[in-house]
């Protein structure tokens, strides 16, 4: 749960601060404050290797579980979701009494934008999109045994180019089957009294389905007295977007998934039911159906004009050598686009 405690010695950094490493002598000067959790302090930080965002902590503990994390997610190859790591040292503060000292990680800074400023700007198409590959990365998140915990659209962002959604935080990563280190009410299936907080997929899918629902509430709306699914159910229920995949966030609220890519393969199934009216596939079709009610009329008419002929009409000279010319036409542009696709098939 986030807390942010006004007393605590790494927090409120000034601007211009710098923090060197006890050990590899790196120094890190304070841009500005990025965030803070119950783990520590978050900051943007200038060094001699450009930005980076520095975590420190009076806990060392807590510090070196993150470190490890980090660790482990640098090992598992094509993995993406959160940031790589820099660093690890040690600051030692000039005190009244002497030094304190204070464990910090540097990690790699995500420059992007919140994921809901980015949705609003953007359009709803995007939501969809974006939870396919938060799921995508869950997925070998829990297959590696871990759980991310405090999941909710303050610890997401987009990197640009192509736009791709990103964790920034990992206090509150925790290992399959212990207990949720941390945790934001709103995100939280405890709070609403649909489940425990017990480190396991079903946790972090809950919140998944939590986020898609805050994307359309942004105000967050309070838990009523009864609160729990039918709460839930209701509000869904109001909006358009969410109704859609009805289906889809039931079952993750009522922890009916047991993988993200079980949660990821509803959600493709959903964007994949289109009206036939509407759909590529349907205009293709009618496109194809009035052709060939053209073509049957331009015959029915033909023998009519045949039938009501008493004599064979010769075909203009003229027209012969149009008919001829539009046929080289479509034989070039034809034999054109085939060379192309040899071309492309080769290479």
């Amino acid at each position: 749960m986030m807390n942010n405690t006004m007393k605590n010695p790494v927090g409120n950094l000034p601007q211009g601060t710098t923090i060197i490493g006890k050990w590899h002598k790196e120094r890190y000067t304070i841009v500005r404050t990025l965030g803070y959790g119950a783990t520590g302090y978050v900051y943007l930080t200038r060094s001699s290797k450009g930005l980076a965002a520095l975590k420190i902590s009076e806990n060392s503990m807590s510090i070196t579980s993150e470190v490890n994390v980090l660790r482990h997610f640098s090992k598992v190859q094509g993995f993406s979701l959160g940031p790589s790591l820099l660093d690890v040292d040690d600051w030692e503060r000039p005190n009244l009494g002497g030094k304190q000292t204070f464990s910090f990680y540097v990690m790699e800074f995500l420059e992007g934008e919140p994921l809901l400023s980015f949705v609003q700007k953007r359009g709803m198409e995007w939501a969809g999109i974006l939870t396919l590959q938060l799921l995508t990365d869950l997925e070998t998140l829990h297959r590696e045994g871990w759980v991310f915990g405090d999941l909710k659209p303050d610890n997401l962002i987009v990197t640009a180019t192509p736009p791709k959604v990103r964790l920034v935080d990992v206090g509150g990563t925790t290992q399959h089957g212990r207990a949720i280190k941390e945790f934001t009410e709103f995100f939280d299936r405890g709070y609403w009294g649909l489940g425990s907080r017990k480190a396991e997929a079903t946790y972090d899918l809950f919140a998944v389905a939590m986020i898609m629902i805050h994307i359309c509430y942004p105000k967050q709306f309070q838990k009523n007295g009864e609160g729990g699914i039918k709460q839930l159910e209701e509000q869904i229920d109001k909006n358009a977007w969410l109704k859609r995949y009805k289906i889809v966030l039931m079952r993750a609220l009522a922890g009916e998934y047991y993988s993200a890519d079980e949660m990821k393969s509803g959600m493709l199934s959903v964007m994949s039911q289109r009206n036939p009216s509407t759909s590529p596939k349907g205009t293709a079709q009618r496109t194809v159906n009035n052709k060939a009610k053209q073509g049957t009329a331009s015959s029915t008419s033909r023998a009519a004009r045949k039938g009501a002929s008493t004599q064979s009409q010769p075909v203009p000279q003229k027209a012969t050598s149009k008919g001829w010319m539009e046929t080289a036409v479509l034989l070039s542009v034809i034999l054109f686009a085939y060379f192309f696709y040899l071309y492309g098939q080769i290479m």
